[in-house]
């Protein structure tokens, strides 16, 4: 007698009927927690990838804040200009004594200050007298006291010269922190000299660090009117130039100013360079450090996915026996295929928690160490688990595929 169709269930239903998917996910905790050790290092890999990702667009966002504000500080506030007359008038000074007064009384300006290489007769600078050895070929700049304010100067050891020392052509000299290393100079304390062209100066400070010109750091620093009543005036060669700080906006209008407060005569013998616009170059670097950063990142979570992918194989290959016994109990290909796929996501998904949670504590903490503000955008910090469960079923699929493969009878007997 032939039953009705609707008493006869199909054998996909009967098998699905046998094994639910919570039996599925339990079982698939039940294989993790067999090897707890294995499972904790395989998450390891997954943790270590999701936290560098999240830790790495952490500090590319924070860092790129702070190159933003660097930019707009320094780039955005600077002015320079040249003294454009050597090659008309021979070298003669176009820049008039009072240059910087002039430029400071200019709305919008901080700090002004002419400064030029000198042309000496014998390259290096000494710190004894004579043709000893103890010296190094050195730039020798000759500069208004008001430079040291202007390239913002940090942690001087001793002091800068100052009006004093310009005005009446003293003989005193400070150094960058480049060229005393150079010269052997630690301390200003006993007052140690230097030999220009055989003429001693005395070294009053030494300038650690600055905010911009950073060529200053191996040069010797001599007052303008020291400079002017040894060596002269600038040449053409070493045309004087001017540095000027300003607040930040003003300097495209300072720029266009500068020529007409210099040489209101003759405004074409002073070329200014006006500042680069910092929206681009801002752009242009946050470009390639994000390029690099998340590079860096990519490897790291393909490192994890192939740690994962490596372990669940192991485990696949250690579980045949078990697998087969599956299979003859009536579970199909694609419940085992399900089983070792969930067991590899669930390892990316607390992999990839964790790792997130991780990264924003590294993103504070280093952003706490330099004084920074954190910048972490909310899809980065919770995308982490997302991008741990695509890693960890990405690196299931060919240790679940082979282990769906596997046959009951061969695998029983094996």
């Amino acid at each position: 007698m032939r039953l009705p169709r609707k008493l006869v269930r199909p054998e996909s239903d009967y098998a699905r009927s046998r094994i639910s998917n919570q039996d599925l996910a339990r079982e698939s905790v039940a294989g993790l927690m067999q090897r707890p050790v294995r499972a904790v290092l395989t998450a390891v890999g997954t943790l270590t990838g999701v936290g560098a990702f999240v830790a790495i667009l952490g500090l590319t966002s924070t860092a790129s804040g702070q190159i933003s504000e660097s930019f707009n500080q320094l780039m955005a506030t600077e002015v320079s200009a040249t003294d454009a007359a050597g090659s008309e008038e021979g070298g003669l000074l176009s820049f008039p004594p009072d240059a910087a007064q002039r430029v400071e009384a200019l709305n919008g300006v901080e700090h002004a200050a002419v400064y030029w290489t000198v042309s000496t007769t014998d390259p290096m600078v000494r710190s004894l007298p004579g043709p000893a050895e103890s010296g190094a070929e050195l730039p020798v700049v000759a500069a208004d006291p008001e430079l040291f304010a202007t390239v913002q100067a940090k942690d001087i050891i001793g002091r800068p010269f100052d009006q004093f020392h310009d005005e009446r052509g003293l003989q005193t000299a400070v150094v960058g922190r480049v060229a005393a290393a150079r010269l052997h100079l630690a301390d200003v304390s006993s007052l140690p000299a230097v030999f220009v062209d055989g003429v001693p100066f005395v070294v009053i400070g030494i300038i650690d660090d600055v905010g911009r010109r950073q060529e200053l750091l191996q040069s010797v620093i001599v007052p303008t009117g020291t400079a002017l009543r040894i060596w002269g005036e600038p040449t053409s060669d070493h045309p004087a130039q001017m540095v000027t700080a300003t607040i930040l906006g003003a300097a495209p209008q300072v720029a266009d100013e500068m020529p007409i407060a210099l040489r209101p005569d003759r405004p074409d013998l002073v070329a200014v360079d006006t500042p680069p616009n910092p929206q681009q170059i801002r752009k242009s670097v946050e470009s390639d450090v994000s390029g690099l950063y998340l590079g860096l990142a990519g490897i790291c979570l393909i490192v994890g996915t192939v740690g994962i992918a490596n372990i669940t194989l192991v485990a696949v290959m250690e579980r045949v026996r078990e697998i087969g016994l599956r299979r003859a109990l009536g579970a199909r290909r694609s419940q085992i295929a399900a089983q070792f796929l969930l067991e590899s996501s669930i390892l990316g998904t607390i992999g990839g928690m964790v790792g997130a949670s991780v990264g924003v504590l590294i993103v504070v903490a280093v952003s706490l160490a330099h004084e920074w503000t954190p910048v972490l955008s909310l899809a980065t910090a919770g995308g982490g688990p997302v991008v741990g469960l695509l890693s960890g079923l990405l690196a299931g699929i060919y240790p679940a595929v082979k282990a769906s493969r596997v046959e009951p009878a061969e695998a029983l007997r094996s």
